[in-house]
């Protein structure tokens, strides 16, 4: 039996407007974003016994040692790729359960959606059906390579830590879109992950450290 998209109790629309109103306090200033974060029904995307817990500002573990991330970094990684502009043409690299993506699908005419595990991707198949995301287009692979034959992207958005930038994905930006991803510090910072911005530039890339986050590391191949 499919879970209600609506809830009840702690999974409800007013649960979800109250998560709204924490994510405006927390900084979070894109209303078309905030729109859509309470529109998608986060409890859908985590295991029942966790449903109640899907309005907090935590992650949540999805299995095979992945987690879903807490809405406020979901709509600050969105905010920042969307930049206030409309997207035409998105890649996620790290499907997870597929929520970040289902954010994305209301905001961008297609998501494009790499993610190494075969499971999970199952997972996040199934939540699209039944919110009918029907422009996103899932991969099971490396999110390494990227998706070199639909880019150039407006935005590139990466739920999982990388210890460098791979040019790959880099080189499937367009000219003015924006890479938002976890970097793994090195040196005195080392151990600690930033929300790392890149443009791109008709001169090259412009990299801006942001935030302090905490995601699963990006990991090569598939399983």
């Amino acid at each position: 039996m499919t879970r209600q998209h609506s809830g009840i109790g702690m999974t409800s629309q007013r649960t979800r407007m109250r998560m709204v109103e924490r994510l405006r306090e927390q900084g979070i200033r894109d209303e078309v974003v905030l729109a859509v974060m309470g529109e998608v029904p986060r409890h859908l995307f985590v295991d029942e016994a966790l449903a109640s817990r899907a309005y907090e500002d935590i992650s949540l573990p999805l299995g095979f040692g992945q987690t879903i991330s807490s809405p406020y970094t979901v709509a600050r990684m969105t905010e920042l790729a969307r930049s206030g502009g409309a997207l035409t043409k998105v890649l996620e690299i790290g499907t997870g359960c597929g929520y970040q993506a289902t954010v994305l699908s209301r905001l961008a005419k297609e998501v494009y959606s790499i993610e190494r595990i075969a499971g999970l991707l199952a997972k996040a198949r199934k939540h699209f059906r039944e919110l009918r995301a029907l422009n996103v287009r899932l991969r099971h692979g490396d999110g390494h390579a990227g998706m070199p034959e639909a880019a150039p992207f407006d935005a590139i958005v990466m739920t999982a830590a990388a210890t460098h930038v791979p040019r790959e994905l880099m080189e499937q930006l367009a000219v003015g879109a924006r890479m938002i991803l976890p970097m793994a510090q090195t040196g005195e910072q080392r151990g600690e992950q930033r929300l790392c911005m890149i443009e791109r530039s008709p001169h090259g890339y412009v990299e801006k450290k942001m935030d302090i986050v905490k995601f699963v590391p990006l990991l090569p191949g598939v399983a």
